[in-house]
């Protein structure tokens, strides 16, 4: 099997959905959690990963252009939304890699579309990161971020094929 971008892809998949299912589960309020920019709350953190993984599939040339989401959306909503994206990102990783062409604030930005995966994967990362710190800091506890690492993710698809 050749390496690929199209692992760290599922972890990133299955990791969001377990840290939105954990979110899930914590009074509502918890959503309200800052750490130092009022303006970025726990809600925030998990739009904000929804909607980037939404133009992240855009970019590559995946449908249309993805429609605002009505704010304040239920945390189950945005995550299955964030679940066809991500689906759609792994798809992504079956292409050949090409450069892509895309405007931004004006400005045309060109990039591989391994770079646009590559970076959906980091920017996940660090905002779920980010999430768990903010609800922490206000004293709630989701779920800890060693439990949704790659090495989770190995033992989990050990076991679940």
């Amino acid at each position: 099997m050749k390496i690929s971008i199209e692992r760290a892809l599922r972890h990133m998949a299955w990791s969001n959905r377990k840290v939105y299912e954990a979110v899930e589960k914590l009074p509502e309020d918890s959503l309200k959690s800052f750490v130092v920019n009022e303006e970025w709350t726990a809600y925030e953190i998990l739009f904000h990963i929804c909607s980037s993984a939404g133009f992240y599939v855009y970019r590559l040339g995946i449908g249309e252009r993805p429609a605002d989401i009505q704010e304040p959306a239920k945390i189950s909503t945005l995550r299955e939304l964030l679940s066809i994206h991500d689906k759609n990102l792994i798809s992504a990783a079956s292409q050949e890699d090409r450069e892509i062409d895309f405007d931004r604030e004006g400005k045309v930005i060109r990039r591989w579309a391994s770079t646009i995966l590559t970076q959906a994967v980091h920017h996940a990362t660090e905002h779920r990161a980010q999430l768990i710190d903010t609800l922490e800091f206000k004293g709630f506890k989701p779920i800890n971020l060693d439990d949704i690492d790659l090495w989770a993710f190995d033992e989990f698809e050990k076991t679940s094929n």
